[in-house]
């Protein structure tokens, strides 16, 4: 899943149907590129999203990474919690004390929820067709 080469840390994150392969460059000065844009420009007009993908950041107080982000798949939300999974990942290869913090923050664990299936004889995954008993 998640790989070292060189001094580049490499991992995956995901999220319902979208997949954030992420990057992390040590000696940087903190800027995030999502598939070569900016992050402010990638989720221009969704301040939620750029706060969570920047939540493990905050929590280990790192500022000396850059990252670089390849996103497909999926909404906006699944691609920000995607990219937030993956740097997750990538810092906790970085040092022991990251991956504890991060897992009692809960941001190592995979979100499995995914969207129920259509069942045949229905109009939706729940929903049933109106019963008429005459």
């Amino acid at each position: 899943m998640a790989e070292t080469t060189s001094t580049t840390i490499l991992a995956t994150g995901r999220r319902k149907t979208s997949v954030a392969q992420v990057r992390l460059i040590p000696n940087g000065v903190g800027k995030i590129l999502i598939n070569a844009k900016p992050a402010e420009e990638y989720f221009r007009g969704h301040d939620r999203h750029l706060a969570a993908l920047r939540s493990p950041l905050d929590k280990t107080e790192q500022k000396t990474y850059d990252v670089t982000v390849k996103v497909n798949g999926g909404g906006v939300t699944g691609q920000a919690e995607a990219i937030r999974h993956g740097l997750a990942r990538a810092l906790a290869q970085v040092e022991d004390r990251f991956k504890k913090i991060m897992r009692k923050e809960g941001l190592l664990t995979r979100d499995s929820r995914m969207v129920e299936r259509k069942k045949p004889g229905q109009p939706k995954a729940r929903k049933r067709f109106q019963y008429s008993k005459r």
